[in-house]
């Protein structure tokens, strides 16, 4: 039989040592050390590689990282844990300011805006492949259906498409993955359960970055969107 739930993954050797991964003790000591406790964010976990803005290459990146958010309606709770590594630059949803992106030049920090640099016409030869990929998953404490579910999984991407521009693009592999504890028995808003997932999924991406920490590793430099607060 076909697992619901394979596995998804960053690609994210090229940001230190390649040689240092997860292994199956790592999986059963992050078991062991589960709690209530809040998500640590920004550049852990999943989140200590993964950059973002790589139109023109990793040098011009910035950090990514990991990122949670979460919000309640009546009974209904919504949550989402996102990581992000995307090919793309992450805007406020509900402004649509930059974040964090692609940067001119490997020593800047003034960004330049892929979608605009796209619509341009300007050729961009750099574009980093196979080295990107925006996962997450996205929770409700409703009792759902394997449809119902894969429908909170489906609108879930839609907060990627308010945060990532440019997002599914050829370059990423964005998997997002539903899940539902089943604590409440009434039959499911799907209506605001789909609401409340995209709001999350959006939330916890702009999260993953702005709590994310910048990185030099020798002449590399991976700034992080709080460098960009002067």
């Amino acid at each position: 039989r076909v697992p619901i739930v394979p596995a998804a993954v960053i690609f994210d050797l090229l940001v230190g040592d390649g040689r240092v991964r997860p292994t199956a003790e790592s999986g059963y000591r992050a078991c062991e050390q589960a709690s209530s406790a809040p998500v640590e964010q920004g550049c852990v976990g999943a989140g200590t590689g993964a950059t973002v803005g790589k139109l023109w290459g990793a040098s011009r990146a910035m950090k990514g990282g990991v990122g949670s958010a979460a919000l309640q309606v009546g009974p209904w709770v919504v949550g989402a844990l996102v990581v992000c590594n995307a090919v793309g630059d992450v805007v406020d949803p509900h402004t649509g300011q930059l974040i964090a992106g692609a940067r001119l030049s490997p020593h800047s920090l003034a960004l330049a805006n892929t979608v605009q640099t796209q619509l341009s016409g300007a050729a961009v030869p750099g574009a980093f492949t196979g080295g990107n990929t925006t996962i997450g998953v996205v929770g409700c404490n409703a009792r759902l259906t394997k449809s119902q579910a894969k429908r909170l999984a489906q609108v879930g991407h839609d907060g990627w498409a308010r945060t990532i521009r440019p997002v599914h693009t050829p370059l990423d592999g964005d998997t997002l993955f539903a899940l539902a504890t089943a604590r409440v028995n009434d039959e499911p808003d799907m209506m605001l359960l789909s609401t409340l997932a995209a709001e999350v999924v959006a939330l916890a991406t702009v999260q993953a970055v702005q709590q994310a920490q910048g990185l030099r590793l020798g002449e590399a430099w991976w700034p992080a969107a709080r460098d960009l607060i002067t």
